[in-house]
């Protein structure tokens, strides 16, 4: 499927940043927890699948959360590429459910070249169950997001969603997937 880049836009942890690269190095670096990998973390809920205090998954993603360069948080393979080259054609947007925009404009900073990054927006509006009502916003038919229960409601909302695919959503969605930014690219057509 081909599609606009000026219509599409991005979830943040999960699409283009690495969360969960960040969340197992940092469960194990600062908390020991070490035994996991990826491929356990099968719920959007992480508390759902790991053997880990709730207290310690919370204090983990909150310190990603409040400092995404402190916490060496890591761009998806290929994610500054390809919305680096999106940005020559459309402005590009992305919607996170984060409620703080400072560490996300902070790392978007670090990790985009200039011109890239002038044409990059940003929502943090702190609610994983609000986003249809930003995209319409911003005028966009599609959205890319790792969290499947968020694209039932963007589908219930007449937008078109593509799942990232990580181990927490696989097989717990109808929608199109997406693998990887290497996808997304010819996607787009960049």
């Amino acid at each position: 499927m081909r599609v606009n880049s000026s219509e599409i836009g991005f979830d943040f942890d999960g699409v283009i940043a690495d969360t969960a690269e960040a969340f197992i190095r940092l469960a194990c670096e600062e908390h020991h927890f070490c035994s996991f990998s990826l491929e356990d973390i099968t719920s959007f809920e992480v508390e759902n699948c790991l053997d880990m205090p709730a207290d310690t998954i919370e204090r983990i993603f909150l310190d990603i959360l409040h400092d995404s360069l402190a916490s060496r948080l890591r761009p998806m393979e290929g994610s500054v590429e390809v919305l680096s080259r999106m940005s020559n054609i459309a402005p590009v947007t992305i919607i996170t459910a984060r409620p703080l925009e400072k560490p996300v404009i902070d790392w978007l900073d670090h990790h985009f070249e200039e011109p890239a990054r002038e044409k990059i927006r940003l929502v943090a509006m702190g609610n994983h169950d609000d986003k249809a009502r930003y995209i319409h916003d911003h005028g966009l038919r599609y959205f890319i997001d790792d969290r499947s229960d968020t694209c039932r409601q963007l589908h219930a909302a007449d937008i078109h969603p593509f799942v990232f695919s990580q181990p927490w959503n696989r097989g717990k969605h109808q929608f199109a997937s997406v693998a990887n930014w290497q996808e997304i690219g010819e996607m787009v057509g960049v």
